[in-house]
């Protein structure tokens, strides 16, 4: 395409679906077979068992940023926004001695 304004070719749209690594002979092969079987293609079939994967492990995956934010001090909408942006750092040594009041890691309920 040429962007008409200034007769120069258009740059090309970013590809932001994510990249998965090759499965394996054996993972393609199910994948082809269930797509088949279901009537999707298998870049839909694939799409379709990651989100049912996803779902399977949401509760544990908000469990570990209830857990980042407690250890945090932060709210866990201010850890997900962290993770969410590229933000999230690992705590260093200091910063963990530094922490005194750790509440539970698991509810929130229990602070000491």
């Amino acid at each position: 395409m040429v962007d008409p304004a200034e007769n120069q070719p258009m740059p090309a749209a970013k590809d932001e679906r994510p990249r998965i690594s090759s499965l394996g002979e054996w993972y393609e092969d199910l994948l082809k077979v269930d797509a088949i079987i279901n009537g999707r293609s298998e870049a839909l079939q694939a799409s379709s068992l990651l989100c049912a994967k996803l779902q399977e492990r949401e509760p544990k995956i908000v469990q570990r940023v209830r857990y980042l934010a407690a250890k945090r001090g932060i709210t866990f909408e201010e850890m997900w926004l962290q993770l969410l942006k590229g933000n999230y750092r690992k705590l260093t040594e200091l910063e963990l001695k530094e922490l005194q009041d750790l509440q539970s890691f698991t509810d929130g309920n229990d602070r000491k």
